[in-house]
Order: C-alpha cells, then sequence, then structure tokens
C-alpha cells in the first residue's frame, strides 16, 4: 500500500469517524459528502439496513456552517401516526385533550441546525404534504395554532425504501420525492465493499476492549460471509464473541453458523497466493499472436482445462467443461459470454462493445433471476433502482433506433 493511499485512508478515519481502506468506496462517498454538507442543500441518504445512514447524517452535520447548532434526529417508522404531527411540529395549550400546555416540537428544536428524518418511506401522506409545505415556504404550524412560525434548519433525510417504487405505488408524493432529490447519496452494503469488513472488525473489538487474538481464519470467513444486515449485523457479531467466547483466541468455531459455514465447506481457498505470477502481468487473454513477444511463461493463464483449480477472475472464460454445463456462469459469478479479442488494423467501437456487453449482463441475470429486478440486481452488485433506469434507457434507445 502506498504511502499517499494511507495517508487518504487515515484522513478519512480522523476525519470522519468513518472506517475504511483506503480503495473503499467509501472514501470517494466521505468527500462527496464533505463538500455537500459546505452548503445548505437537503440531502436524500439511501441504503441497505445497517449501512450506516446516521453515521453519515452526522458526517454532513459535522462538517456543515451549522455544526455547532443541534442535530435532531426523528424516526419516522419508530413514532404512532397520531402523535407524529406533533412530535414534528409541536402543539399549543388545548390542542387537544391532554394538552394542558404548550410544546415545541423537533422542527424548533433544530432551529438553526440539522433535521435529521430517519426512515421517511414511513412517513403518512398526510404529513408528506405538511412536510413539503415547511420545505417549500420556509414556515410551519404547530398543532391546534394557526400563526407561522418560521422554519430554520437543514433536511437531511433517510431511507431503506425504493421511494421511486413508493412514489409509483401512491405510498410517497411525487413531489415531495423530487424535493428531496436534491443531493442523494447511495451508502453501499458491506457486502461491496469486503476490504473494510477486517477494519472494521477490529475497530469494533478494539472498542470492546478487547486484546484476545484472532484466529485468521475467523476473518477470512468474516470476508467471504454476505452481511446481509451489513455494518450493525458485523458490530453485533463483535459483541456476540466479545461475551460468548471464553478462550484466549477467537477461533472458528466461535463464529454462529451462518458464518463459519462456508470456510468449514472449504470456500476460503483463495487466501493462499496460489494464482500463478504471470497471471498478474496478462490479465485477459489474448489471442496468441499478440503475445508473440511476450516472455515464455506469459501463455501459461490461458484458459485450458489444465489450469490450476483455484477459482479464476469472472472475467476470464471458463474451462469447455464449465461453459457446457452452463456458459453463463463460472464459479459464484456471471462472465462475459466471449473473451476479449483485438485484431490487428480492425478498428473496435469500444462504447458500443462495452454497452452489448452491459446487457448481456443485465438480460443474463433477468433470465436466472426470472425478471425479477431486485434479485438480477442483487447479481449484478447494483442497487435496484440503477437497474431500473439502465433498462429505462435501454428501452429509449430501442424506440429511437
Amino acid at each position: 500500500m502506498s504511502q499517499t493511499a494511507i495517508d487518504q485512508c487515515g484522513e478519512v478515519e480522523r476525519g470522519a469517524g468513518i472506517i475504511c481502506g483506503p480503495n473503499s468506496p467509501i472514501v470517494v462517498l466521505v468527500r462527496t459528502c464533505q463538500r455537500i454538507a459546505a452548503s445548505d442543500a437537503t440531502v436524500l441518504l439511501t441504503g441497505e439496513t445497517g449501512t450506516g445512514k446516521e453515521v453519515f447524517t452526522r458526517l454532513i452535520h459535522a462538517h456543515s456552517p451549522r455544526a455547532s447548532r443541534p442535530l435532531v434526529p426523528v424516526n419516522c417508522g419508530a413514532i404512532p401516526e397520531a402523535l407524529l404531527e406533533s412530535e414534528l411540529f409541536g402543539h399549543v395549550r388545548g390542542a387537544f385533550t391532554g394538552a394542558t400546555q404548550g410544546r415545541r416540537g423537533r422542527v424548533a428544536a433544530a432551529h438553526g441546525g440539522t433535521l435529521f428524518l430517519d426512515e421517511i418511506g414511513e412517513l403518512p401522506l398526510s404529513l408528506q404534504v405538511k412536510l413539503l409545505r415547511v420545505l417549500q415556504e420556509r414556515t410551519y404550524e404547530p398543532v391546534g395554532s394557526t400563526e407561522a412560525i418560521p422554519a430554520d434548519f437543514r433536511l437531511v433525510a433517510a431511507t431503506n425504501r425504493d421511494l421511486a417504487e413508493e412514489v409509483a405505488a401512491g405510498r410517497f408524493r411525487r413531489d415531495l420525492y423530487y424535493r428531496l432529490l436534491v443531493c442523494p447519496v447511495e451508502i453501499p452494503p458491506l457486502r461491496s465493499r469486503t476490504g473494510d469488513v477486517p477494519r472494521l472488525f477490529h475497530h469494533f473489538w478494539g472498542a470492546k476492549g478487547e486484546t484476545r487474538a484472532i484466529d485468521p481464519l475467523v476473518i477470512q470467513a468474516i470476508e467471504a460471509h454476505d452481511w446481509p444486515g451489513n455494518v450493525r449485523e458485523l458490530e453485533n457479531l463483535v459483541e456476540r464473541l466479545s461475551v460468548c467466547s471464553d478462550g484466549p483466541v477467537i477461533r472458528l468455531s466461535d463464529l454462529p453458523p451462518s458464518i463459519r459455514g462456508r470456510a468449514q465447506a472449504g470456500a476460503l481457498t483463495v487466501v493462499p497466493a496460489a494464482t500463478p505470477a504471470p497471471a498478474a502481468t496478462t490479465p485477459v487473454p489474448f489471442p496468441s499472436d499478440a503475445l508473440a513477444s511476450a516472455p515464455a511463461p506469459a501463455p501459461a493463464p490461458a484458459p485450458t482445462p489444465a489450469a490450476p483449480a483455484t477459482t479464476p477472475p469472472p472475467w476470464m472464460a471458463p474451462p469447455a467443461a464449465a461453459a457446457e454445463s452452463d456458459p453463463l456462469r463460472f464459479g459464484d459469478s456471471i462472465r462475459p459470454p466471449l473473451a476479449p479479442c483485438v485484431a490487428e488494423g480492425r478498428p473496435l467501437d469500444l462504447p458500443r462493445l462495452l454497452r452489448d456487453l452491459e446487457d448481456s449482463y443485465i438480460d443474463a441475470a433477468l433470465a436466472r433471476t426470472g425478471g425479477n429486478r431486485k434479485a438480477a440486481a442483487d447479481l449484478l452488485g447494483l442497487q435496484r433502482t440503477t437497474l431500473v433506469e439502465k433498462l429505462r434507457r435501454r428501452n429509449r434507445e430501442a424506440s429511437i433506433g
């Protein structure tokens, strides 16, 4: 790892309280959030449950001009609908039975600071209208009052729902959706940033005051896990190991069956550096005439039945037997239908080839999942909204062509 990469990673960790590796997508995401923070623009954080949306909210608030003022969180899914309006906007004395005195709401508490509406997809339609008015007029009326009170706050909203789908289903107002969609930030799931898993594990382990050693197989197993619960699931695992494991060393047997199962089944054979050195210098098998001047060992990584038993990267063509059994699969990855080939003197339309390759991946994923877009997006490592937009783009191009 270069010193520059180490410095970049350290900057992210020290400046944001977010743990990640130097090549993690989180590095770019943190810098994006820091740029957004300098403005008063509304931010919509999306991502699966447990990815750290509240952590990024605190990052945005801490780097904003409003950092000295309060950050007020509201979980829209945890407060009963009948109480949510009063909780947000407050109420005056006598507004309803039992209101013996007035009470200011969260909007007033966030005056000059940041209002964080978590799980905004759970907000009832009746309150969506009132929130939209607050964002447009920058005033609000407490329950039982007709007096308009100025609202001065920066809004950060978060959801694990696909709001575009909620709009299509009539459960979320389209005008409010576009009002929120000023600075959208999509937080990637932990399974797409596996290089961060060991760092996060050791961070949480140290935060528990633990000094016990960790068996390397444990780290391999947690890197191989899919983490459907994301960072929150990993943090809970660390707490479980700290509380329930009594040995001086944390071993594979201390992990839950769902995590250690893949390791015991032999899925972690990729840890030793078993890939031959020439593969690093010639990652894509080109035709033999293009390799005429290459050193003698260079043709070794070409995909032949005699290739090493380790799982090659997904861009490498599979052995003939694997291709015959399932031409679109190799190991656990969808692969391109053909290995790259460049012929001398024949120009390529590379953008078109890349678009065709992307379309072949999408078609293969949709075919394998029976047209289920969410499952297909998971196979492709995309958010469902990203896949839907790619399909819409393709349909538009097809109608124009």
